[in-house]
């Protein structure tokens, strides 16, 4: 791959009452606080993981 392209993903809503997968998939994306932010490469995996909290993130192309 020659040049992967990369996501930005930042919690903007808190877990308070979400569902125990929706936690766990959270918290794999590496985020933990609300306003935390990690940049991921956009695998069909991560993009995966990204549409199930799609209503708690915030997310940019970089």
């Amino acid at each position: 791959m020659a040049d992967a392209k990369k996501i930005k993903v930042t919690l903007i809503k808190g877990l308070a009452n979400t569902m125990p997968v929706q936690r766990r998939t959270v918290k794999a994306l590496g985020l933990g606080k609300i306003s935390s932010s990690v940049v991921h490469d956009a695998t069909p995996a991560t993009l995966g993981m990204v549409r199930v909290v799609a209503h708690l993130v915030k997310v940019e192309e970089m």
